[in-house]
């Protein structure tokens, strides 16, 4: 019996040392936003063409991919921002006329750094042999600063946070005790430019870059006093 009210003393003891250590906590996520307008443009289009001889078509589709490629070189994009896929050559077969054909698409997708070079380039291409413009998307060189930046600015709004919330109560934030990211979102349009046909003759923009944004979400423990 004394050994039972012993352990349970030991016990209670133990329980209100630890009530004693235990500390207040405030625990906040905060959200940073960077806006950007973008320096560069991803062009993803083809080259494509159809005829019954495979032979013959796969050559001619093979020049007219070498007349772009050389294009674009001429324009000063670097060979890494150019890459290309292999031809696809599928064969067709007509009901009506009970013959076979083919046809040859080859994709190139091209990173443009200067969007002044937009216009030229995409009127130069139209003209060597690309028939089709996939889409193209947007993006930024100094994305690495853009995420440093809204993480920064997450944990200034955290700690923002924080101070109101324990300002309401009478008390104030201490310490950080854990810092975690919840979330980073890679760069979104906000406006969206579609890539549109291009005639070589029309003149003026055709291009509207809009803004992008980076956000990143952060939780931070704080002491609270």
């Amino acid at each position: 019996m004394k050994n039972t009210l012993t352990s349970i003393l030991i016990l209670a003891v133990t329980l209100v040392a630890a009530q004693d250590k235990m500390q207040s906590i405030i625990s906040v996520t905060g959200e940073g936003t960077v806006k950007i307008v973008p320096d560069q443009v991803t062009i993803r289009m083809s080259v494509e063409n159809s005829g019954d001889d495979p032979v013959a078509l796969k050559s001619v589709n093979d020049r007219a991919v070498n007349d772009v490629l050389s294009f674009i070189r001429q324009n000063g994009v670097d060979a890494k921002d150019v890459q290309t896929q292999h031809v696809n050559l599928n064969k067709r077969y007509d009901y009506n006329t009970k013959t076979y054909s083919y046809h040859a698409n080859q994709t190139i997708t091209v990173l443009l750094k200067d969007l002044k070079k937009y216009d030229g380039l995409i009127s130069g291409l139209m003209t060597r042999g690309i028939n089709r413009i996939d889409g193209i998307s947007f993006g930024t060189s100094k994305l690495e600063e853009l995420k440093s930046e809204a993480r920064k600015l997450a944990v200034s709004n955290a700690k923002t946070k924080a101070v109101e919330y324990a300002g309401v109560l009478n008390q104030t934030v201490g310490k950080a005790i854990q810092i975690s990211e919840q979330s980073y979102s890679p760069p979104v349009p906000l406006f969206r430019a579609e890539a549109m046909a291009f005639s070589a003759d029309s003149g003026g923009e055709t291009l509207a870059v809009g803004e992008m944004e980076v956000k990143a979400t952060i939780n931070v423990v704080f002491e609270l006093k």
